[in-house]
């Protein structure tokens, strides 16, 4: 007795299989289920599909098999509701005329027939609330895609009466206007070349065309200390440093070493405006001519 319950037993577990589908489960694999008359177990895998983030055309397409395992298996009115869950989420949708049999073809035209004119009633209400509150784009979106749904063959006959014809006039009319209000794009900021890197100097000079000179503030020549018989010329060299003070001075150009002492110790309180680069002080190399004028005869 006790061995005839145990094989009992086992053939009762035997008898109950549990289908899983793990990592298994894929929309090819739900396809091939279907194409092999699998029907519930192809809607068991879609259904584990359903879950979880996807986007709209991974919905749409599981549905669409959905939709053709419950016709085949004869539950039209569940295969209706998941039409009609299809458009909504894309009233213009249409798959591909080799995957629907003329009765799933008819189906969706039925529901589409039934869902389009409210739908796009309701688009033309949102595009509309959008362009009062000046949301052009939005709203040129909006009018754009109402006109396109308008257009569905399959409700010709609801799109040439009202309320959707004079909803497609209406549509027309608004997404123009929204489109003439949308700005033009702000201009892309205009972007500077980068500036060459100028090499820095110790010292600048004459030479260097893009520095700005030092201008004198404090510059006294002193007088030359005795009658001058023909004119006298020299020239007195320094450094501007970045504060505009004198450094260096010296007379490459000697006019005589009483008077060229006199001048080199006045330049050192000479004072200037410093030379400028870029916006900033730098170091310059000025020479200054000395001229001294004849002594005039005295009357």
């Amino acid at each position: 007795m006790r061995n005839i319950i145990c094989a009992s037993a086992l053939l009762i577990s035997v008898a109950v299989p549990v289908t899983t589908y793990g990592a298994d489960a894929s929309l090819a694999a739900a396809r091939d289920l279907y194409v092999s008359a699998s029907y519930d177990d192809a809607l068991a895998m879609l259904g584990t599909l359903s879950t979880g983030s996807k986007t709209m055309e991974e919905r749409q397409a599981i549905d669409l098999y959905r939709t053709l395992c419950l016709f085949a298996l004869g539950k039209t009115t569940d295969a209706d509701r998941v039409i009609e869950g299809m458009l909504l989420r894309d009233p213009l949708y249409r798959a591909a005329d080799e995957e629907l049999s003329p009765r799933v073809e008819t189906a969706f035209q039925s529901a589409r027939r039934r869902i389009l004119p409210s739908v796009i009633q309701q688009k033309y209400a949102d595009a509309k609330a959008a362009f009062d509150k000046q949301q052009w784009a939005a709203a040129s979106t909006g009018f754009a895609e109402v006109i396109k749904s308008i257009g569905d063959p399959d409700i010709a006959v609801s799109a040439g009466a009202p309320p959707l014809s004079d909803i497609k006039t209406l549509a027309s009319g608004f997404r123009d206007l929204a489109v003439k209000s949308i700005p033009p794009p702000a201009p892309a900021p205009k972007v500077e070349p980068p500036k060459p890197v100028r090499p820095v100097k110790a010292i600048y000079s004459a030479d260097d065309r893009d520095v700005v000179a030092p201008v004198a503030v404090v510059q006294r020549v002193p007088k030359y200390p005795a009658n001058v018989t023909r004119p006298l010329q020299g020239v007195v060299q320094f450094v501007v440093d970045e504060n505009g003070t004198v450094q260096t001075p010296t007379m490459p150009v000697s006019i005589d070493m009483s008077y060229d002492g006199m001048v080199i110790a006045a330049a050192k309180k000479w004072q200037y405006a410093p030379a400028m680069l870029d916006g900033k002080p730098v170091k310059y190399l000025k020479r200054l001519s000395i001229s001294v004028s004849v002594t005039p005869p005295q009357q």
